[in-house]
């Protein structure tokens, strides 16, 4: 479990975050919902440890993160950012490679060649291994990042995992939305894996997520699943637009 305690950051005068208290089960999808500015970014950015809070602290399981050393946090707690790029040249493996940093010193094991290769095999990037990343399509680069990210996390024993995404789904279309929370959701369900990430889209959050966490202006609406979290009072709060709910299928359908 992920736990904090009045977690806040104030930067100068400007409150990103308010005192914030709230507990995230282990092996589910918590996906932070809220509009521009409401501190979603910043939540995950305190939660995995890349901001120190002004106040508070976070807890994985009983011990603080804090006292975390950053080598060992690296072996079982991966972070995708809204832009990671590279302006020089590099193959995709060797990207992808990346994600096994925190295990080898001087040269990958075999363990780690094979854990790249199905990393890549499992988020449809194979075929571009030998391919220069500046070459690639915005969409095609997010898959490589997924797939240095899962690398970094591939299980291999029975460490808890936790993941945090930043809108990872930026560039990506439809199809590629859908079958990356599909995966996602796969691994959660067959590995002991935490993923906590940044999402816009009610509609993908009300279908994936287990639970969901609405910010706005930096302090927290409501925590909880998907019928505590999205009722037409919580979204009007949120996001000033009068919301139509709507029950298909056994799914809710935001329209606005």
């Amino acid at each position: 479990m992920i736990r904090t305690e009045n977690l806040s950051l104030k930067i100068g005068a400007k409150m990103l975050l308010k005192p914030l208290s709230v507990e995230l089960e282990s092996n589910q999808l918590h996906l932070i919902l809220g509009p521009n500015g409401a501190g979603k970014s910043t939540l995950v950015k305190l939660l995995s440890g890349q901001l120190k809070p002004t106040s508070g602290e976070v807890f994985y399981g009983e011990e603080p993160l804090s006292s975390i050393k950053m080598e060992e946090l690296a072996r079982f707690r991966a972070v995708l950012s809204q832009s990671v790029d590279f302006a020089f040249p590099l193959r995709v493996e060797e990207v992808v490679m990346m994600g096994r940093y925190p295990y080898f010193s001087s040269r990958p094991a075999k363990l780690d060649l094979e854990i790249v290769q199905e990393s890549m095999r499992w988020f449809g990037i194979l075929h571009f291994a030998d391919r220069d990343y500046t070459t690639l399509s915005g969409g095609e680069r997010q898959r490589v990042q997924f797939a240095r990210i899962m690398a970094q996390i591939w299980p291999g024993d029975d460490t808890h995992r936790i993941l945090f995404l930043d809108e990872p789904l930026t560039f990506l279309d439809v199809k590629y939305q859908y079958d990356f929370l599909k995966k996602i959701r796969n691994f959660i369900g067959t590995q002991n894996l935490t993923v906590i990430g940044v999402l816009h889209d009610l509609n993908l959050a009300a279908r994936f997520a287990d639970k969901q966490i609405l910010l706005k202006e930096g302090e927290l609406i409501v925590h909880g699943d998907q019928k505590t979290v999205l009722t037409s009072e919580h979204i009007r709060k949120a996001y000033g637009m009068e919301p139509r709910l709507i029950e298909a299928e056994g799914r809710l359908i935001i329209d606005f």
